[in-house]
């Protein structure tokens, strides 16, 4: 049997000194059978090697099992899955983003709102009110043309009638096509009608207007090397070229009229020393046809991508003054567009200056439809007099799928390099490379490089690198003992900074864009108010909660009822959305499900100020209510039952694998519905036993909602995780449990006398397809 070890006095007779160990270098061994010995000392080529588990082997499997079990719970708990819609096809994660389209309305260009609050309802899609992104990749996919974005929206009005044309990379063939859509109710609703234009070469930016009784497209192709036209000949869907204007690849180009002539605004970064996406030219015309000529000054901008000089949509006329859009690509491609005012465009001279956009940014970051990247604004005025503009948007900035799998991998590598450096500190780990690997004792080797070797002396280098590096472990566990309290300490950071990476590397490659995205329905996204119940002694607890649920993508705006003590102000609040304080004069606990008309979404989250959790699980629970808005959908489900009633936590009812309420300071519930029973005549007993026992309010709410339907009328979503803070703090309503059960068990009782029981309103467990409710 031949055992090959690293260390010196077993490697031959090498040119490079070997550090000593009384137990070798390598804990990697390999062992030739018997018959296999014969048969080398015969000269047979044939032999049979087994490799035997050694403790090294038994270490790094050790470290990938603990490691991998960590990194699988944080997956588990913290990672949630990129919500990109409701596409069977398409809507991939893509290198160059997620791009979707918003509208907003306003009496000027400069005075532009989301959707949302104009307050547009549309009972099909369960959106009271209709949210941004009104178009997205789901949307041309779920119509048969599989999209992984949509972008470059123009918009073409037909009387009440809008055309939307747009950009959409195919999922198939990874290229852009010009996809379009219709609206008959002013963008709040889209029909799509196909793909426009699809050439062999990209295609986006489709440009549309009308000159001389006839609609036009200008798309930007400039994979194909030219500039082309082209004309309807049967509205939206069929065009045909034109002419090629510009033979030229120019990208995201407009003409305009002015001033008697028609004016071609465009970049060429083809161009030597052309600064990219921060390069402008000019041509001028006396038709959209052509012939084009260069203006005297071109190119006009080539300054610094930030600038603004790339077109970022249509240009447009407000109070007599020409507006140009572009984009802003210095932190990332198309971050921002700002608005320039033309204030002097002749054949030999041209002037802008920028003006305020008027589009108000997001604060919540990546859980915003729009919260990285908008760089496309179309501005139209209607018939009516009212501005209507189309706007894209991406939540991550582009590249971003290259970037985090780079970093995850970068991340798995670090982890693997801490892993070897704790098994040298802890003796698992003998050598890094063993020298039996190295060029010196290799069996057999090609005359090529023998001559090599010779030459270069490549295989000493090779070993000379080999045995410093082996040294390490010696080295490292010689200046850090792990027996002493430095060599703890070092070993202890070690091993966290490796678990940090190891979540760190799963986020990157597993985790998606990290964005916690809603989840549409039925083509609409909307909104929910969340509310809250807190007075003075829980305010750092509050300011916590408003920073955390302002940046989920749903929440609209926040309500603080305010029931004891000295209000605070909004101000105070780190707040993405608006923060309103409802001081209440009476501390009750019925004041929760006040009437409120300043409240404008139907959907209301009843929530808690001690109780944290993700957004994804919020916008999980909201999706559900979206569906059966006539239900108390929440995250806390409890199963009244026995005889007396008795007031039982979730563990009783997992084990009768039913539920019967949803605790109210988790739960979703309609504004309208659900505050007029709370307050009608009929809760008016109820809501005396709720200030006597100051408990009760959320099991009241159930009662209610029993009595109004025979259907099911409770939906119970799990949450990933739930903090409950008031854990820290000491100032919980329930901080006794035994008495806190106590007191619901005697309103179960009073409130099954006055409207009836619960018991045999029982919903099962893991009745969703989704899982949701397991």
């Amino acid at each position: 049997m031949q055992i090959l070890h690293c260390s010196g006095g077993e490697m031959g007779s090498s040119p490079i000194g070997s550090s000593s160990g009384g137990d070798g270098w390598c804990r990697w061994r390999w062992h030739r059978s018997k018959s296999n010995s014969n048969s080398v000392k015969n000269g047979s080529n044939n032999c049979n090697e087994k490799c035997v588990l050694s403790s090294t082997f038994a270490y790094f499997l050790f470290s990938f099992l603990v490691l991998g079990s960590i990194g699988s719970l944080y997956a588990r708990l913290m990672l949630t899955a990129n919500v990109r819609g409701e596409a069977s096809l398409g809507c991939q994660e893509d290198n160059e983003g997620s791009w979707s389209i918003g509208v907003f309305y306003g009496d000027s260009p400069f005075s532009l709102k989301p959707i949302e609050d104009v307050n547009v309802w549309r009972d099909k899609s369960a959106a009271w009110p209709v949210a941004n992104p009104v178009v997205t990749c789901a949307s041309p996919s779920n119509a048969g043309f599989p999209s992984n974005f949509v972008a470059d929206p123009f918009l073409y009005a037909q009387g009440d009638i809008l055309y939307l044309f747009y950009e959409t990379k195919n999922s198939i063939t990874m290229q852009g096509d010009i996809g379009v859509s219709r609206s008959t109710d002013k963008g709040a609703t889209w029909q799509q009608l196909g793909i426009a234009l699809d050439e062999d070469w990209h295609l986006s930016y489709p440009y549309v207007f009308d000159y001389d009784g006839n609609i036009y497209m200008m798309p930007e192709g400039s994979q194909k090397g030219d500039l082309r036209l082209y004309r309807a000949i049967d509205f939206p869907l069929k065009w045909t070229l034109d002419k090629i204007i510009i033979k030229r690849p120019l990208v995201d180009s407009f003409i305009i009229p002015h001033e008697g002539k028609f004016w071609l605004f465009g970049s060429d970064h083809s161009g030597i020393g052309t600064q990219k996406n921060g390069q402008l030219e000019i041509w001028y015309s006396s038709s959209p046809r052509g012939p084009w000529k260069p203006h005297n000054k071109n190119p006009i901008h080539n300054t610094d991508k930030s600038m603004g000089a790339r077109n970022g949509g249509r240009p447009f006329v407000y109070d007599g003054n020409l507006y140009r859009v572009g984009q802003d690509c210095g932190e990332t491609y198309g971050r921002r567009v700002r608005v320039f005012r033309v204030e002097v465009l002749t054949t030999d001279e041209f002037k802008e200056v920028e003006v305020p956009s008027g589009i108000e940014e997001s604060s919540k970051g990546r859980n915003a439809w729009n919260g990285s990247c908008y760089h496309h604004l179309d501005v139209q005025q209607l018939s009516s007099g009212e501005w209507i503009a189309v706007l894209d948007g991406d939540r991550v900035p582009s590249g971003d799928a290259n970037r985090r799998l780079i970093l995850g991998f970068v991340s798995v590598l670090a982890v693997a390099v801490l892993v070897v450096l704790v098994g040298m500190l802890v003796g698992a780990v003998r050598c890094i490379v063993p020298l039996s690997w190295c060029p010196h004792d290799m069996g057999k080797r090609s005359d090529a490089f023998l001559g090599l070797e010779r030459s270069n002396l490549l295989s000493s280098k090779l070993r000379l690198v080999c045995s410093r590096l082996n040294r390490m472990s010696w080295i490292l566990r010689d200046r850090i003992r792990p027996n002493t309290c430095t060599g703890i300490f070092v070993l202890a950071l070690t091993v966290l900074v490796a678990v940090v990476l190891t979540c760190g590397g799963i986020t990157y490659i597993y985790g998606g864009s990290g964005a916690q995205e809603p989840y549409l329905l039925n083509g609409h996204y909307s909104k929910f108010t969340l509310l809250t119940m807190t007075y003075d002694a829980r305010l750092w607890n509050l300011k916590m909660y408003v920073k955390h649920y302002s940046r989920c993508s749903s929440v609209h705006e926040i309500v603080i009822v305010w029931n004891k003590g000295i209000p605070p102000k909004s101000s105070d609040f780190d707040s993405a959305v608006p923060v309103r304080i409802r001081v209440e004069k009476q501390n009750s606990l019925n004041n929760r499900f006040k009437m409120d008309s300043s409240i404008k979404t139907r959907a209301v989250l009843e929530l808690d100020d001690d109780i944290m959790m993700t957004c994804d699980d919020i916008e999980r629970g909201f999706r559900v209510w979206r569906e059966h808005p006539d239900r108390i959908v929440g995250f806390y489900p409890r199963l009244i039952n026995g005889n007396p009633l008795r007031y039982r936590g979730e563990k009783h009812a997992r084990k009768h694998d039913g539920y019967n309420m949803i605790l109210t300071g988790a739960a979703f519930v309609d504004s309208q519905a659900a505050f007029k029973r709370y307050w009608s005549k009929e809760a008016e007993v109820g809501r005396a036993l709720v200030d006597s026992y100051f408990n009760c309010e959320d099991v009241l709410m159930n009662y209610l909602y029993a009595n109004a339907s025979s259907s099911p009328v409770v939906e119970y979503v799990k949450p990933a995780w739930a903090l409950d803070t008031s854990k820290f703090s000491g100032v919980a309503i329930s901080r006794n449990t035994q008495a806190h059960y106590g007191v619901r068990s005697s309103c179960l009782r009073k409130f099954s006398d006055i409207y009836g029981s619960l018991t045999l309103r029982k919903s099962e467990f893991s009745k969703r397809k989704d899982g949701w409710d397991l």
